[in-house]
């Protein structure tokens, strides 16, 4: 039975206890049968406005205390609760015959089964997504990103206003600005060394403090971007993730308004058509210009190029040992995927820009690669990086013809690559599989994330203990 009418029910029941009036009496004052009275008090009918208007005035009360949202006493609001509960999909998952609140079921019962179920609940809903879940949700993300064309224009709008209202209009985005930023929002920035590990920055809400670690990455784009991103909650609105797609979905939001922040939208759809003007498109310029890491700058063009550029692009972040860590394309390269369109771990070709650049040894510039493949002739600009676990690579490209935009297309760097075919490169010569095939047992690395849990938690593999810990050692300290 719908919950709305059994608590309608059992206030109409409260009132008319407090009133002292049986059903008989109720029936002969407002002409109402005692059955359907009954009923009504039970859920099981919902009483018209006339029925509802009779029995305010016998009860002595105004039409809306019957129709107020909250529960009369404990007893009621348990009883309405173990309604919903065994009415949810969840409860019908566990196959357990129903529960009624009868007068006989001690309100200690009644507490004890609400209160299991609500922490069944609990951890249902903060268990962690699968993997396959997690790949699932983030592929679907990334698809409704490539039919935008990377492009979110609604937080582009509000990003650059907050920045103009900060007082910024050129160069890249100072520390201060960013604080001010916050500010406008009722925040201040505080850097302290003991940030819990599970988190990259904590914000307390009652407080007003965004906590941030003391040191930045090279470049200085990272506490900017962790305070804006943390300051990105609550200039988007959001609100706990419900599931994992969610928390995603936020993530991406996040990032993107830091971004259009540190590279505002008009600025920066300045800077690039005039380097697509002079024929000379270069990320590196388009970093060192804003003053962001190689990578948010990659990022931010494929933001843009679509519709202000009309550019179709891809960007790969590829790890050393070939697998993808991140990608997107709208312009026809075909990212290696799994069965089910996932991107990610999956192994870039051998020959191609990506993974042709960890081969040099001068990586202080970028590196420029056309690449012919299945799908057509690409050109790439790649720039490698260092992180504190391995190498990667940031690639950006484009198709053949739209190469003419960019500096490095006069490179004689050509690959020919025929992957997913086994015979590009996955597979060893003959030569080499002659003299070794049979010989050779290697010691398999063991990647960790192989056997780990996706992380749990309402915000995925925070530690809620620490965070409130550090939360009240912070409060207490002023």
């Amino acid at each position: 039975m719908p919950s709305q009418l059994l608590l309608l029910g059992k206030r109409i029941r409260h009132f008319r206890a407090l009133a002292g009036l049986t059903l008989d009496q109720v029936s002969d004052a407002t002409g109402i049968a005692a059955s359907q009275l009954s009923l009504v008090e039970t859920g099981k009918r919902e009483p018209k406005l006339t029925a509802l208007t009779a029995l305010a005035s016998t009860f002595g009360v105004a039409v809306t205390d019957l129709l107020s949202d909250e529960a009369p006493d404990r007893r009621s609001e348990l009883e309405i609760e173990l309604n919903r509960i065994t009415a949810s999909p969840l409860y019908a998952k566990l196959g357990l015959s129903s529960v009624r609140a009868s007068k006989t079921l001690p309100t200690e019962a009644l507490e004890a089964i609400v209160g299991l179920y609500r922490e069944m609940e609990r951890r249902e809903r903060n268990s962690a997504a699968t993997p396959e879940e997690a790949r699932r949700a983030n592929t679907q993300l990334q698809l409704l990103m490539q039919e935008k064309g990377n492009y979110l224009p609604e937080i582009d709008q509000v990003a650059e206003e907050m920045v103009k209202a900060a007082g910024h209009e050129t160069g890249a985005l100072m520390h201060r600005t960013v604080a001010d930023i916050a500010a406008s929002l009722g925040f201040t920035l505080i850097y302290v060394d003991d940030l819990p590990h599970s988190a990259r920055s904590v914000t307390d809400l009652e407080n007003g403090r965004i906590y941030l670690p003391p040191a930045s990455i090279p470049g200085g784009h990272g506490l900017r971007a962790m305070a804006l991103q943390a300051v990105a909650h609550r200039v988007l609105g959001h609100k706990k993730p419900i599931d994992y797609a969610d928390f995603l979905k936020q993530r991406l939001e996040i990032n993107y308004f830091a971004a259009a922040c540190l590279m505002p939208r008009t600025r920066s759809i300045a800077f690039l058509q005039a380097a697509k003007k002079e024929r000379n498109i270069a990320i590196e310029d388009f970093r060192d210009a804003f003053g962001v890491t190689h990578e948010a700058a990659a990022l931010r063009f494929t933001n843009l190029a679509t519709h202000h550029l009309d550019l179709r692009s891809h960007l790969l972040r590829v790890n050393d040992d070939g697998g993808v860590f991140r990608g997107y394309a709208n312009d026809g390269l075909q990212i290696p995927m799994d069965a089910n369109g996932a991107i990610e771990g999956q192994i870039v070709c051998r020959k191609w820009a990506a993974r042709m650049a960890f081969d040099r040894t001068n990586r202080t510039t970028e590196f420029y690669q056309y690449t012919d493949t299945p799908a057509g002739t690409f050109f790439d600009s790649t720039q490698t990086g260092t992180s504190t676990s391995e190498e990667f690579s940031i690639s950006v490209g484009v198709s053949f013809n739209e190469a003419k935009w960019f500096r490095g297309r006069d490179t004689q760097n050509r690959q020919v690559s025929t992957c997913p075919h086994e015979g590009c490169c996955k597979q060893p010569s003959s030569d080499l599989a002659a003299r070794w095939a049979g010989k050779a047992w290697p010691s398999a690395r063991m990647h960790s994330h192989v056997l780990s849990p996706l992380p749990s938690g309402q915000f995925p593999g925070v530690d809620d203990t620490e965070v409130y810990a550090f939360l009240d050692r912070h409060a207490k300290l002023g």
